[in-house]
């Protein structure tokens, strides 16, 4: 009976690589303008809430809601600081 021929692994070829992350470049202008402003009306939201709060109409009826709004705007111009480049 004839011998079968042994196959043979192929060489060892390593996976191609993964397209690595696409650089992104700077963040544009107008972000960063748009994140200092959000973090600045926050900022003031506060400021005007502490001392004239309740002479202004809407801010009396928000009451505790204030620190909320001023609050949340903080955060989230924070939150916009990961995304900046």
């Amino acid at each position: 009976m004839p011998k079968s021929k042994v196959r043979r692994k192929p060489a060892y070829t390593p996976p191609p690589q993964a397209a690595a992350a696409k650089a992104s470049g700077p963040s544009h202008p107008a972000y960063v303008v748009i994140m200092l402003a959000i973090g600045i009306v926050g900022l003031a939201w506060l400021v005007v809430n502490y001392l004239a709060g309740e002479s202004i109409p809407f801010m009396a009826e928000l009451g505790g809601y204030n620190f909320l709004v001023g609050f949340g705007l903080v955060v989230v111009a924070l939150l916009m600081t990961m995304k900046w480049r």
